[in-house]
């Protein structure tokens, strides 16, 4: 099987191609999975400022100003992946240049669905959806918005497959509480934007609740983004007890990032909806125990909280029994169980399986 992922999403920022296959690890990834999952062969047809061509890693990049339908076509696959729901008018020329054999599928990377687009927007999705063959989703709950809005045809066939998963690998915990300077017990790593929907502070007031019960807990906090940093910092003020345990260290080069996730025993974010979780992810791949909001995407990374556990977004109550109910298990026997689960359901491999199954069912269903 041939396939070729096909990404119209144009960064006018990044001019330079191998800087840009640097920053789109999901792109890189996922047709990396493929490869090593047995598929006959992958490759990438991009967007770009200009036309070009590089491999790496045995796949094949192709960048494109325009025409990117005709770069496609020119491969020959057997399924073509388009990245984003909202491209109808590409995806039609697409077809076009492919003809009725090649499969395409249409992968969505948004929990929400086209809530507040505009009208002709959903037209051109209503118009488009007949010519794709199947949609991807990271969550199942994620469909619904989009068959409403005309997207999705009814009956119209779609697969459930985590939309990426990360390289990171675990650090020696010793090397890793070094290197990063976690400390407590439990130590606590929050990663993600201070914003209302990661909800950093319920997630401090959940926090504060256990101070009793966990006084030697620590929270530390990372984050790029920092919409709600001055209410972060004034809750902290106004709780010199909770302001002695929590460290905001603001941004950590992603080089940094394992030795974070390896260094934690508990990971914590209090989302109220995600696409999937990337955060979560890397969490899980470097052993720090989830303990995350009950959002499909998130029920799905910690298989419906079989590792770690869930508790429900908003709810600060809800969060201090999460952690207070994890930090009392036999936290190296629960990082044995997660190592486990992301092995099986999580990592590049096991994305690259699902996604093969996926290809070959849509394909199969052509003919």
């Amino acid at each position: 099987m041939h396939v070729v992922q096909v990404n119209y999403a144009f960064d006018k920022g990044l001019t330079d191609p191998d800087a840009l296959l640097d920053r789109y690890v999901t792109l890189t990834g996922w047709s990396g999975a493929l490869a090593d999952s047995g598929v006959g062969t992958a490759a990438v047809v991009q967007r770009f400022h200009r036309d070009a061509q590089i491999q790496r890693n045995g796949i094949d990049y192709r960048f494109r100003a325009g025409r990117l339908a005709d770069a496609v076509a020119a491969l020959r696959p057997d399924v073509a992946h388009v990245n984003g729901l909202t491209f109808s008018v590409q995806t039609w020329l697409l077809r076009r240049a492919l003809g009725p054999r090649t499969a395409i599928v249409v992968q969505n990377h948004a929990d929400g669905g086209p809530v507040g687009r505009a009208p002709l927007l959903r037209l051109l999705g209503r118009a488009a959806r007949r010519h794709i063959d199947a949609f991807l989703f990271a969550a199942a709950e994620h469909v619904e918005p989009w068959r409403r809005a005309g997207f999705i045809a009814p009956g119209q066939a779609t697969y459930q497959v985590m939309e990426a998963s990360t390289a990171l690998q675990p650090v020696p915990r010793v090397a890793a509480r070094d290197a990063s300077g976690l400390r407590g017990s439990p130590a606590v790593l929050w990663v993600g934007r201070l914003n209302a929907n990661k909800d950093p502070l319920t997630v401090l007031d959940g926090f504060a609740r256990t101070a009793d019960a966990l006084p030697d807990a620590t929270l530390t906090m990372i984050y790029s983004e920092a919409d709600l940093l001055s209410a972060v910092r004034e809750r902290l003020r106004r709780s010199p007890a909770l302001s002695a345990r929590v460290q905001l260290l603001g941004e950590v080069p992603h080089d940094r990032m394992a030795s974070f996730y390896s260094a934690a025993d508990l990971f914590i974010v209090g989302s109220h909806h995600e696409g999937s979780g990337y955060s979560l992810i890397e969490a899980c791949a470097c052993g720090a125990v989830p303990v995350v909001t009950n959002i499909p995407s998130f029920r799905l990374l910690t298989g419906n909280g079989s590792v770690g556990a869930l508790w429900e977004p908003g709810d600060a109550d809800s969060c201090a029994r999460a952690l207070h109910d994890v930090a009392q298990r036999d936290l190296t026997a629960q990082r044995r169980r997660l190592a486990e689960h992301f092995a099986r359901e999580l990592s590049w491999s096991a994305v690259g399986r699902r996604a093969i199954e996926i290809y070959d069912a849509v394909v199969s269903s052509k003919f």
